[in-house]
């Protein structure tokens, strides 16, 4: 529960760090096709952040949550960090990663749905 808790908070952190950078340090720095997706990384970032917070709530009651929050933080190390990495650098390359981390975010939301329906 406290790690799931812990990695949340910190994407959150996170999250909203990257995003006032995007918004304020690198719009004059990159084109705005790289600025959005920036912050796409950013937004899927936060979110999956959140339900690492629903992970970390339901992880004493349904102990098989925490594969969820492997696969939601495993989807943004890739989803978004891909994203960043490419909007920063425009290495195209980079976004080979990226549906990787999509499936990711969608077996833990699979894992999540399961989870729910397991507790009593």
């Amino acid at each position: 529960m406290r790690t799931w808790g812990i990695i949340g908070a910190l994407g959150l952190l996170l999250g909203v760090a990257l995003g006032a950078f995007g918004a304020h340090g690198l719009r004059r720095s990159i084109p705005p096709d790289r600025l959005d997706v920036f912050e796409v990384g950013v937004r899927y970032q936060l979110i999956h952040a959140v339900a690492l917070l629903v992970v970390a709530v339901l992880a004493e009651r349904v102990p098989m949550v925490g594969y969820a929050g492997l696969f939601y933080t495993l989807g943004i190390a890739l989803f978004s960090f891909s994203l960043y990495a490419l909007a920063l650098t425009g290495a195209r390359w980079l976004a080979v990663l990226t549906p990787f981390g999509g499936a990711c975010f969608l077996v833990g939301h699979f894992l999540l749905f399961v989870s729910f329906l397991r507790l009593r």
